[in-house]
């Protein structure tokens, strides 16, 4: 019974402390804070397995959300925060990666197993309808 009361609490004031972390923060425009708020969706927090930076607590996804805050406020685009961000962490803080030919296996990989798969389906199928035709 107190384990359970204890990890409602622990949530609670987790999600408190999120909620506290960005109401701190100002905005000088309403765009400036849809920006903030679709960045730190779309970045993923270096130190955790699957969090964007909205939902991680960890230290380095408040540091870099604040920075992120910080680079929105002094003007900068959202594909340089974007750049800025991969170009010190690599690809993995984007949630949707590149195209390029370091992920075309990600992209394409699937769809090409599974043409692969239907071609072996049909030849396979083929070569057991000549078989019985041989048969009868």
């Amino acid at each position: 019974m107190m384990l359970i009361r204890d990890v409602f609490l622990s949530i609670a004031v987790l999600l408190s402390l999120s909620v506290f972390a960005q109401e701190q923060m100002t905005f000088s425009s309403e765009l400036n804070k849809t920006r903030y708020q679709s960045l730190v969706e779309e970045l993923r927090c270096p130190k955790c397995q699957n969090q964007n930076l909205a939902d991680s607590g960890s230290g380095i996804a408040v540091d870099l959300r604040e920075l992120v805050h910080q680079m929105i406020e002094q003007g900068k685009t959202d594909q340089e925060i974007v750049d800025y961000m991969v170009a010190r962490y690599g690809s993995f803080v984007l949630y949707r990666p590149q195209h390029s030919t370091a992920t075309f296996l990600l992209w394409y990989g699937p769809f090409i197993l599974l043409g692969i798969g239907l071609l072996a389906f049909v030849v396979v199928v083929m070569a057991n309808r000549k078989r019985r035709g041989r048969d009868l």
